[in-house]
């Protein structure tokens, strides 16, 4: 899959120009944040958009545009913050809180119709359990990879996480780094690049009560990371919420 380097205002306009001409049949976007310390407490660095009618990742730089990554507007009025703050243009991401934290925090966006693939494959399991799955583990159980592609896949997030990773020798301030190194490229890539195929998966297997139970659950999850107590990383957030009597 191929990617775009968004670094200033002119190809965020390219980006917003394929947002608006996505096929009225294929309107998802999917979403995922890279930074330092990602929530309120820390910075973004990286936002990963991939629209799929393009095949395109758009790798959009808020540490070179700043302001600009979210307020620079197309033709016709459209910015990334209204795109992010749509209620008609749905959004994906696995687990959104620390990404709406951090949107939030640093750029006054609040997320509407966002989809969290963590809630959808904690709702559609057979048996449920008390706790979220990665997306490593949803991946490796529902990518419908063969063995070589989910090698592949792990390779370059593992070769990734060397570079970051504090346990694995790494910084997260090398997402900073400009030129971005091609292998953090490709990482980013990674992130985003299989949520179509969870999304369809997860959605097949969906109810209207179990549909409806996620999507108060996002919201939720939204309004908790906006709030003053929400805090960003712990054991709680391995433990998925209690869904009551669903069909």
């Amino acid at each position: 899959m191929s990617s775009i380097f968004v670094d200033t205002p002119s190809l965020v306009r390219d980006l917003l120009k394929a947002i608006e001409t996505c096929p009225v049949d294929r309107p998802f976007l999917f979403i995922d944040l890279e930074g330092i310390n990602l929530s309120r407490h820390g910075s973004i660095s990286i936002m990963q958009i991939l629209i799929p009618a393009t095949g395109v990742v758009y790798l959009v730089d808020a540490v070179t545009l700043k302001t600009d990554a979210f307020d620079t507007a197309s033709d016709s009025g459209l910015t990334l913050k209204k795109v992010l703050e749509s209620e008609t243009i749905p959004k994906v991401f696995f687990d959104v809180r620390n990404d709406s934290d951090a949107l939030c925090s640093h750029f006054v966006i609040s997320l509407q119709c966002v989809v969290d693939i963590q809630l959808l494959e904690f709702v559609t399991r057979p048996r449920q359990g008390r706790y979220l799955r990665s997306l490593s583990k949803c991946v490796e159980e529902n990518a419908g990879l063969a063995r070589t592609e989910l090698r592949q896949w792990h390779s370059i997030k593992e070769a990734g996480k060397k570079l970051f990773a504090p346990e694995k020798g790494g910084s997260y301030e090398v997402f900073n780094a400009r030129p971005l190194p091609a292998t953090l490229v490709q990482y980013c890539i990674q992130d985003v690049l299989l949520m179509p195929k969870l999304l369809l998966k997860f959605s097949a297997l969906l109810t209207d009560t179990k549909a409806s139970k996620v999507a108060q659950e996002t919201t939720r999850r939204i309004q908790e990371s906006q709030s003053a107590s929400y805090q960003s990383n712990g054991p709680h957030k391995a433990i998925g919420p209690q869904f009551q009597h669903m069909r």
